[in-house]
């Protein structure tokens, strides 16, 4: 058995964190109890995960008393500690701050236990000071997939028999007669997972190569392969295997995740498709475009903004805006001679209704239903947020989560805790999810950006 003392940050990124330590001993600080009672009051999502905290100890305490501890469901046992207040700590950590309160607790019970005490906190500054006086801490783990270079990629390239390599447009190709190349020249099975793209090679002549995607046990040919999406055309393999999940229809495709370095065309081709679907040939599978940003989170207070909702996540908004300026007069030459033109083009697809931007914290509570849903950034959401997102979508909406988990803003993630990470890999094989990682060499944003890519 151990003892695992729970930082606020942990319980205020994922209120569940108390119930998946198994048989073990959980201590909440009384200190972490107090900054709980100081954040539910507070906006978006660190005033609701405050409050669930705060709720799930009110549930435990109707079956004990929390001061002497209560059994889990799990065999743990959980208490608070209002103890060792007079631990004493290096002179330089004073003890009217909370982390080093925390850290008494910690030291006190250290002291008065036989059983390993560990820190647990997302705070890495908080990790390093435990480790400072002898103390073991650690990040909570439990949201923590893959390193980055093992995650899902949603991709991958396979051999198959010259034979059936001829016939693959018409027949497809069963899953079992594909392999990869050892480098002793021995073949390999390979693994495949549901909607996973693969680019096959012909085994006797490998610069011959289709585009495929698997379904069941077979491989089939791209559905939307010859697509022009707004007038966009694929310019690498990744965009075919990007347009082709973003064209299939919300009943097959649901959730799509695309993953890859900036200028990979992400945001832009998501739009295109968009407005493909709502403006070259308006078939009513979606009523609108409805567009989010972890930028504007959960957590994220802009009441003290001016303005109506719209005007306060505008600037937030703008790099949008710039895909759609690009989309909506493909005439690089003649695109901004006019700006007041393009302007009102973009102003009026808002105006109609058939673009909308929007707080991610709007998005609670809510069914949203036959709308194109894109979560731009996704990678600065965490898990829990990615899971209220996924849960909002209604019938007939198709949900797209873009974002590089290399780039990521928001304090207490990386790129193994972040939301878009922690999805791709769950929701990997799922029937309903179709993924994408786009490789470096795809970007096309400039000479510049492939360059700063792999540079930088």
């Amino acid at each position: 058995m151990k003892c695992y003392v729970l930082d606020t940050n942990v319980l205020i990124q994922t209120p569940a964190s108390m119930d998946v330590f198994e048989e073990n001993q959980i201590v909440i600080p009384l200190v972490v109890v107090e900054e709980l009672d100081r954040l539910k009051t507070a906006e978006g999502e660190k005033g609701a995960n405050a409050r669930k905290a705060i709720r799930r100890l009110e549930n435990l305490c109707q079956t004990g008393n929390l001061l002497e501890g209560v059994m889990l469901e799990n065999g743990g046992s959980l208490r608070i500690e209002k103890n060792f207040i007079d631990v004493q700590l290096p002179p330089e950590l004073p003890d009217n701050m909370a982390d080093n309160r925390i850290l008494q607790v910690c030291l006190g019970l250290t002291k008065n236990q036989d059983i390993p005490v560990t820190l647990v906190t997302k705070d890495i500054l908080l990790r390093l000071k435990a480790q400072l006086v002898g103390l073991s801490a650690q990040d909570f783990m439990a949201e923590q997939v893959e390193e980055h270079e093992k995650q899902y990629h949603g991709r991958t390239e396979a051999y198959v028999p010259e034979e059936l390599f001829k016939d693959f447009k018409k027949k497809g190709i069963p899953c079992d007669y594909a392999y990869s190349g050892n480098p002793d020249g021995t073949k390999q099975p390979v693994t495949f997972f549901e909607n996973q793209f693969v680019t096959i090679h012909a085994d006797q002549s490998a610069k011959k190569t289709h585009l495929a995607r698997v379904e069941g046990d077979n491989l089939k040919k791209l559905d939307y392969r010859k697509t022009k999406p707004y007038g966009i055309s694929p310019r690498n393999t990744g965009q075919y295997f990007l347009q082709e999940a973003l064209m299939q229809p919300a009943e097959k495709a649901p959730l799509v995740i695309v993953k890859g370095v900036a200028g990979t065309s992400k945001t832009f081709y998501s739009l295109a498709v968009g407005l493909e679907k709502l403006l070259n040939h308006p078939t009513g599978e979606y009523r609108r475009i409805l567009i989010c940003r972890p930028n504007v989170q959960f957590d994220s207070d802009i009441g003290f903004l001016p303005g109506d909702e719209q005007e306060k996540i505008s600037p937030l908004m703008r790099p949008i805006m710039d895909n759609l300026e690009q989309l909506i007069d493909s005439n690089e030459e003649e695109r901004y001679k006019d700006e007041l033109e393009l302007q009102g083009k973009i102003e009026e697809l808002f105006e109609r209704g058939l673009i909308q931007t929007e707080a991610l914290n709007f998005l609670r509570g809510r069914s949203i239903e036959k709308t194109y849903l894109i979560i731009d950034e996704a990678q600065n959401a965490t898990p829990n947020q990615i899971k209220g997102i996924i849960t909002r979508a209604g019938r007939g909406t198709k949900l797209i989560l873009l974002g590089d988990s290399n780039q990521i803003d928001r304090p207490f993630l990386d790129e193994r805790t972040n939301g878009l990470s922690y999805a791709s890999e769950h929701m990997k094989g799922s029937p309903l999810c179709w993924q994408i990682t786009m490789d470096m060499e795809e970007c096309e944003r400039s000479e510049l950006a492939l360059d700063a890519c792999k540079r930088l």
